[in-house]
């Protein structure tokens, strides 16, 4: 996969990008990363890149003419398309265009197997108060990470890189890793402990011990639904709807309700 963003601080992305499972990731060849910067396509003195919003107000917006100049060069079927050419045909090599936005769709783990099957993302990162509204109509995708503000895409496009680029087959060590973790599944992952087998008196679940594969798995997906139960109840409502979990799971999770029930009195 080729992964490339486009800002006007690239060199925030040096010690995510060069470190851990996204390091391993370029050395193994699975991951082809560049980070360009913006101002490479302003021709001022002093590689100007935001200018004051028309009809006042607070902070500045990112330029239209470096971000479009720029992908001229990275994505010029999206340039040509937006000038209206009609003779224009998106080449297969062409990247996905993400930009980061409070109005975009909100990202989700399925949202970064979608991505995870693309060949090409190019992130458009805005910075100060926004970016001109027309480099959104090249955008394939405008994403949100949530309903909070951050001082720059630069900041999202790493989360969102991140929980991508461990989709892709060959990233993480452990063969079907990403299978197991949190949301893999639609709901949360399992405890997980290591030695020692006993701290200060709080002991690793014998199950986990014992040898029997078979009842550390039925361990394990009760622990899942437990811990899903209690902490992100939307999540198990949707595995419902969806017809996600067997009779076991519902039976199991009837069994908690009732013990809940109890305890309340």
């Amino acid at each position: 996969m080729v992964i490339e963003t486009l800002s006007t601080f690239p060199h925030m992305y040096d010690s995510v990008m060069g470190a851990s499972m996204m390091k391993r990731a370029q050395e193994k060849g699975i991951l082809d990363f560049k980070a360009y910067d913006l101002r490479d396509w302003t021709h001022d003195r002093h590689r100007t890149t935001d200018d004051d919003p028309y009809g006042g107000g607070a902070g500045l917006v990112m330029k239209c003419e470096p971000i479009f100049e720029a992908l001229e060069t990275l994505a010029p079927d999206s340039v040509a398309a937006f000038r209206g050419d009609e003779a224009s045909v998106r080449d297969a090599s062409a990247p996905e265009i993400i930009l980061l936005a409070p109005q975009g769709r909100r990202f989700d783990d399925g949202y970064a197997n979608e991505l995870a099957a693309k060949e090409r993302l190019l992130f458009v990162c805005g910075h100060y108060e926004g970016i001109d509204e027309r480099v959104y109509e090249v955008a394939d995708h405008v994403i949100s990470l949530g309903d909070y503000v951050l001082t720059s895409g630069e900041l999202a496009s790493m989360v969102i890189i991140d929980a991508v680029v461990r989709k892709i087959d060959g990233v993480l060590g452990a063969e079907g890793g990403a299978a197991d973790e949190s949301f893999a599944n639609g709901l949360l992952e399992y405890p997980q402990y290591t030695r020692p087998a006993s701290f200060y008196g709080h002991d690793v679940p014998a199950v986990l011990a014992s040898g029997d594969h078979g009842a550390v798995a039925r361990w394990r997906r009760q622990q899942s639904l437990e811990r899903t139960a209690r902490w992100r109840p939307d999540l198990l409502e949707a595995a419902e709807a969806r017809g996600d979990l067997s009779p076991a799971d519902r039976e199991y999770l009837l069994t908690l309700r009732e013990e809940q029930d109890a305890v309340r009195g």
